[in-house]
């Protein structure tokens, strides 16, 4: 049986969501040689564009400023973008966006999946990105599905962290080493304008998240440490011949 090449894809509810919370792992993965593609499922035009809203822009020329940043910021990434436009607060799926989620993944053929947590009392359009994200999976793997392409096999899904872990539900259990991506990560926030307020707070939190992964990669010296972090939390169980 041919091996499949890693590839990750990664669904998003607004144009920048997937840089705050996964730009790194992104990165990582491009940097290895591997497809990363993200499906905004909205631009974020209506409840995460209040600078451009203050501005007097309207709603398409939000829209198409959104799309812009988050297409400099995938490049920045190395990733390939799709955009659904199903629109925010509130984004609501239907069977048309379900459906052509199910395509991507078919598509795309991903050996991991990140996503948004399924709980965020404070954006609803959150849970609904990753209700979607793990529906469509589900009917990706269907034989009879009508869409083009073979089924999908199991690929793993991790949650990225939310912007308020506590009141989400959100536990990580995977620290992932981003030090040698930051400074592309960094760049790639850096694209995103209408949230500039975001980029210091993502930075600060690569670092918090470094310290706690050095502190469990071995002895806690209490040395300092460059190292910057992302966490996520999986979602399905992992399948292992050994435990490491």
């Amino acid at each position: 049986m041919a091996t499949v090449p890693p590839s990750l894809l990664v669904v998003s509810a607004h144009a920048g969501d997937f840089v705050w919370r996964a730009g790194g792992a992104i990165a990582s993965a491009t940097a290895r040689g591997e497809r990363a593609v993200v499906v905004c499922l909205s631009y974020g035009e209506r409840g995460e564009s209040a600078k451009a809203w203050r501005e007097g822009k309207g709603l398409e020329e939000i829209k198409a400023l959104r799309r812009e940043e988050a297409e400099h910021a995938a490049a920045e990434l190395g990733a390939e973008t799709r955009f659904l436009d199903a629109g925010d607060y509130p984004l609501i799926g239907d069977r048309e966006i379900l459906d052509q989620l199910v395509r991507v993944y078919r598509e795309v053929n991903p050996t991991v999946v990140l996503t948004h947590t399924l709980a965020d009392p404070y954006n609803g359009d959150h849970p609904e990105a990753a209700r979607l994200a793990l529906q469509a999976r589900v009917l990706a793997q269907a034989i009879g599905y009508d869409a083009p392409g073979d089924p999908l096999g199991a690929p793993p899904v991790f949650f990225f962290e939310p912007h308020q872990p506590e009141q989400c539900d959100f536990k990580p259990d995977v620290l992932l080493d981003i030090t040698d991506v930051f400074a592309t990560k960094r760049r790639a926030m850096e694209c995103l304008g209408a949230q500039q307020h975001m980029w210091d707070y993502y930075t600060d939190l690569a670092v918090r998240r470094g310290v706690q992964l050095k502190r469990n990669a071995g002895p806690n010296l209490g040395f300092p440490t460059d190292t910057k972090g992302e966490a996520y939390m999986r979602y399905y169980p992992q399948v292992t011949d050994r435990l490491e």
